[in-house]
């Protein structure tokens, strides 16, 4: 087969490593051609060496092209995957650093909360050029896997906006379904079969089969809390599930912030949260480790030009892209969980937002099983968070502040912490520090910083309820080493199976 995967943002050096060793698995893709664009020209540079490392010891036909140029990447793909964080690392340390001057103590900051809605605001912003790109230079219908978060956002913004064939994928549902096998004392995930719908971070696993045998509620709190990993790192699901029914799919640290319940009361929040891994609830958790991890493309590349050297002949992981793109090419079925538009698939959440749910792919497209009802008490938290994402994603596409501040003020965590004034504030102070990313308010941030010299709350210096110093690379070599030991001696379970 004949065709041009584009990948935007792949200088994402571990996470493209992984998308294109399991595409070029794909035995009728070995000529394909794999374009990878991305702004840093460094980290490019280095997954080009990867991939064509892959390529040319397994004799392969494929291509293999790098440039900072999107444009000259994206002509002629037929699939298209994004994998951008607009801002870095500069933009992120504001969506965590200036909702704690308010009060608000967020672990990821990723999905909504106040930092995932000014990460879809810059997000959007950009997508939107991706999708003129993609429209004007690829494929005739060219499918977009967006990877990027916050996922619903980014997706609907494409949909709706873009006029892009779009997909969105995560890979929550399969490290909870890897982790539920595990508490069930399963060889493996194979043994257990789910069905898991609602809206991505937000999923609910709504029937769990092992061997046939269906799991309930009580049987699944049993076991987590039996567990002596998940029964410390994943008190606010296991929470939830006793009071909902149902198994969310996302790690405590996410799942503690789309809700109003677990992060409000800062002397509480760390009965709720572990610190033994930054996804369990620590303060700024993400920012702290895509930090420490900076640096480490420069320490992780020689091992991985290394193992680029290995025959492409172990398992692909469970990645959905290589088996969409498998699927779609060669008529082989494929059953993943798929962020698409709803149009009546889960019954009780509205058609127009963006969903996570079960469908199948074949050559006539992404399929999506229709008739899902969720728990009330589910569809009622995906409903609040659904409703802030759409005004998000409106006030992202025509640069209103004043619904942009009414979607941070409907969040549910924020609303459980911040007043109607301090939500007006903290979004004025974060539109200015992130005024480069967000062209659509250019016309908006001179009055923000007006509004800023006369401030009508008071803000704290305040670090969080668990906040977390960022290692230096030493310190983070040694951890490393102490977590390779520990998982060769059988403790690293819920390291590895949340990792």
């Amino acid at each position: 087969m004949s065709f041009k995967i584009c990948i935007i943002g792949a200088g994402s050096v571990g996470f493209t490593k992984k998308l294109c060793s399991d595409i070029l698995k794909v035995p009728e893709f070995t000529g394909i051609e794999i374009a990878l664009t991305d702004i840093n020209a460094h980290n490019l540079d280095m997954i080009r060496q990867i991939i064509e490392r892959m390529v040319e010891v397994n004799g392969l036909p494929a291509k293999v092209t790098a440039t900072t140029d999107r444009r000259e990447a994206l002509k002629g793909a037929r699939y298209v995957m994004n994998c951008v964080r607009i801002g870095g690392l500069e933009a992120f340390e504001t969506d965590i650093s200036i909702p704690l001057k308010y009060g608000v103590d967020q672990c990821v900051g990723d999905t909504i909360c106040a930092g995932g809605i000014m990460y879809g605001q810059r997000g959007i912003a950009a997508m939107l050029e991706f999708c003129r790109d993609i429209n004007e230079l690829a494929e005739e219908n060219a499918l977009l896997l967006n990877y990027a978060n916050p996922m619903v956002m980014m997706t609907w913004a494409a949909i709706d906006h873009g006029n892009v064939r779009t997909v969105g994928l995560c890979h929550g549902v399969q490290n909870g379904h890897r982790q539920i096998a595990t508490a069930l004392g399963a060889k493996g995930p194979e043994e257990v079969d789910i069905i898991c719908s609602g809206i991505n971070h937000q999923t609910w696993y709504l029937d769990i089969r092992y061997k046939g045998r269906r799991i309930d509620r009580d049987e699944l709190v049993a076991a987590l809390e039996a567990h002596p990993v998940f029964s410390v790192q994943e008190k606010v699901r296991i929470d939830v599930l006793k009071r909902f029914g149902v198994y969310s799919t996302e790690s405590n640290g996410h799942l503690s912030e789309y809700l109003p319940w677990y992060r409000k009361r800062p002397d509480e929040i760390t009965n709720w949260i572990s610190l033994d891994e930054w996804i369990h609830g620590e303060t700024g958790g993400y920012l702290r480790y895509c930090t420490e991890n900076r640096n480490w493309f420069e320490e992780d590349f020689p091992k991985f030009l290394e193992e680029a050297n290995a025959p492409l002949d172990g398992p692909r992981t469970d990645e959905h892209a290589s088996w969409i793109l498998e699927a779609l090419e060669t008529g082989r079925v494929y059953r993943g969980h798929f962020n698409v538009k709803n149009n009546g698939v889960i019954r009780n959440l509205p058609d127009d937002c963006i969903i996570e749910s079960p469908g199948f792919v074949d050559r006539f497209g992404i399929n999506m099983v229709e008739g899902i009802e969720l728990p009330l008490a589910a569809a009622a938290t995906c409903q609040a968070s659904v409703d802030v994402q759409r005004m998000a994603v409106r006030a992202a596409m025509t640069g209103d502040v004043d619904l942009l501040k009414q979607a941070v003020l409907h969040d549910p965590l924020v609303g459980a912490v911040c007043t109607p004034d301090e939500v007006w504030q903290m979004v004025d102070e974060m539109l200015v520090a992130q005024a480069e990313w967000l062209p659509q308010y250019a016309d908006a941030i001179p009055a923000a910083k007006e509004r800023l010299k006369d401030p009508k709350v008071k803000t704290r210096d305040w670090a969080g309820a668990a906040r977390l110093g960022v290692r230096s690379v030493d310190e983070l070599r040694a951890a490393r080493a102490e977590k390779d030991k520990s998982a060769d001696e059988g403790h690293g379970l819920g390291t590895k199976v949340m990792g």
